[in-house]
């Protein structure tokens, strides 16, 4: 079940009627006790999966070692840890999905927190506010009176420029995420942060693979094992299967697994985005019936109300109608768990321009370079003159920033806020143009934990961004990953024999353009009305007189200007719902 958790330090200090009046409320509302010190009270509800570990030490979570095996207990863990070195034993030889609570540490801290690289349990918290709390669900705080719901309009507007960054910010005035694989310090209400891990770290010389073959391997045993341990533990999974490579990578590694999988995958009334050509040949191998269903326009609303644990603006209109119609599926299903390949481009290292050629040639030389550009060249169906002299620009131009800001729309008043810092946009001296893009793109690949939902009942899990798959990825250099030129290629070799030949080969991907082209010419008309009449144009930050040429004017088939009026539209719904 989705992780449902609060945490208060401090809490013993503060006014004694107050906190045992906000405990009392806790428990009422169903969430027990777990973890009670002098620094630290944490509870849960009984869903979420938590373990006691001596020392003052909380798991939030669910955690494996490198093969696999779950850790179910603290007899599990090696003795005589002390807290640092559990943290340590955590990152270096187990993975999975969790945040570690630490009470009076060795640190000169009251409480430290760690979440892990997968960032698959919620963590955002408090700063500057007594007492302080982390929680899942910032409903929580607010329910138990612990805070108050006020925008940040900084971040707003950072919304705005960057719609599709994500950062430790949120949209919420003294609210913060705390990022994969970063260490949270509080020493009474101030906090410190530590990155505790890093993707720079799996792209040194010293990490790198040199034999595809030996990459490969890793890659395989990797995805195999992180998947089939979440399966065995969830016993019941239904599978999102687009009948692209992602997933069915998936469902090649739940094949002869003990769990019950079944499998589904959605269509639009346009066409562009029916796989089940594709869908069915995976299913048939699976020996599994596919459930089809169709994508409504109905359910495409840009205006429907966020989650409960929403801080940012992160649902837009066809995540909203993806989340409410495997919902469904999934409550139809009785599943325990969702398996999404989701972030599976990234991972896999699917880069869209010369980079991987240009790393070529600054790891390996002219040989491995001239090899590589002919791979892009038949990647991108184009002659290897331009392969080429795309290769020499991005070899010789700066690096690109990870984001670019976007002002379309938007009046001259809103001004201009500071690209937001995240730890992995620090590239070390020298990094290969490959790496940087590839370790942008995964922080950006964050971003779908905060838009996929699935409902109070049901955990999602994505294997393909669990830390030891993202790690044996990162190894493979960029260049190997276009190799035959094909995209992802290391992926089809791991898999090659498991998957039909048709997704194997595919070049060709199913999307949502038209379905959305469709939605945008229904709703139209009220997104005018709702963005001139909103919040935003109130605060004086959208260009009105634009806007409204916008809406009037005619365009061709195949533009699709109007998804930056989708995101408009999804952060002016967000800040509606906070009042």
């Amino acid at each position: 079940m989705p992780y449902r958790y609060l945490a208060i330090a401090g809490a013993r200090h503060a006014e004694g009627e107050t906190m045992r009046h906000v405990r009392r409320m806790l428990r009422e509302s169903g969430l027990l006790p777990c973890l009670c010190t002098d620094a630290l009270d944490v509870f849960a509800s009984e869903e979420t999966p938590t373990l006691s570990v001596p020392g003052g030490n909380l798991l939030i979570g669910r955690v494996f070692r490198k093969d696999g095996t779950p850790l179910q207990s603290a007899e599990d863990f090696p003795a005589l840890l002390d807290q640092r070195q559990l943290r340590q034993f955590l990152l270096d030889h187990c993975w999975g999905e969790y945040v570690l609570m630490q009470s009076g540490s060795d640190d000169d801290a009251d409480v430290i927190i760690t979440r892990d690289p997968s960032a698959g349990v919620p963590c955002t918290y408090s700063s500057g506010m007594r007492p302080w709390f982390a929680t899942s669900d910032i409903s929580l705080a607010v329910h138990h009176k612990l805070y108050r719901k006020q925008i940040d309009w900084d971040s707003i507007t950072q919304c705005l420029l960057y719609p599709h960054q994500m950062t430790q910010q949120t949209a919420l005035a003294g609210i913060f995420e705390l990022l994969p694989g970063c260490l949270l310090r509080v020493k009474d209400t101030d906090t410190t942060l530590e990155q505790v891990w890093s993707p720079w770290d799996f792209v040194t010389p010293g990490q790198r693979h040199d034999d595809p073959d030996e990459a490969t391997a890793r890659i395989r045993d990797s995805v195999m094992t992180a998947t089939r341990a979440w399966a065995e533990m969830d016993r019941s999974v239904l599978l999102e299967l687009s009948g692209g490579l992602d997933s069915s990578v998936l469902a090649a590694c739940l094949r002869d697994t003990a769990a019950d999988v079944s499998c589904c995958t959605l269509i639009t009334p346009v066409p562009g985005a029916d796989e089940r050509q594709y869908a069915n040949l995976v299913t048939d191998d699976l020996g599994v019936t596919l459930q089809v269903e169709e994508l409504s326009f109905e359910l495409a609303r840009f205006d429907a109300p966020p989650p409960t644990w929403s801080v940012a603006p992160r649902i837009n209109i066809l995540q909203h109608a993806l989340n409410e119609t495997m919902i469904e599926i999934g409550n139809q299903s009785g599943a325990a768990s969702c398996f999404s390949g989701g972030g599976g481009d990234t991972v896999f290292c699917y880069l869209s321009n010369a980079a991987p050629a240009a790393d070529a040639f600054r790891e390996r030389g002219i040989s491995a370079g001239a090899n590589a550009v002919r791979d892009l060249s038949h990647l991108h169906q184009c002659t290897l003159w331009k392969a080429a002299r795309l290769t020499i620009n991005k070899l010789f131009r700066p690096p690109t920033p990870p984001h670019v800001a976007d002002r379309t729309l938007l009046s001259e008043g809103t001004g201009t806020v500071p690209h937001a810092w995240h730890p992995w946009f620090d590239a070390p001296a020298g990094a290969l143009p490959g790496d940087r893009r590839r370790i942008q793109l995964l922080a950006g690949a964050q971003i779908y934990r905060h838009g996929m939902w699935r409902g109070p009942m049901r955990d999602l899990r994505m294997p393909l961004l669990s830390q030891p798959v993202v790690e044996a990825c990162l190894k493979a250099p960029s260049w190997m990953w276009i190799a035959g030129g094909r995209n992802r290629s290391l992926a089809r070799a791991a898999f090659s024999n498991e998957l039909p030949q048709a997704v194997r080969d595919r070049r060709s991907k199913g999307d949502f353009a038209q379905y959305l082209g469709a939605a945008w010419r229904r709703n139209k008309h009220r997104m005018r009305e709702f963005l001139l009449e909103g919040e935003l144009q109130a605060r004086g930050l959208l260009a009105s007189d634009d806007l409204r040429e916008f809406f009037q004017r005619h365009r061709p088939a195949r533009d699709q200007s109007f998804f930056r009026v989708f995101d408009l539209c999804m952060i002016e719904n967000w800040v509606r719902h906070q009042r």
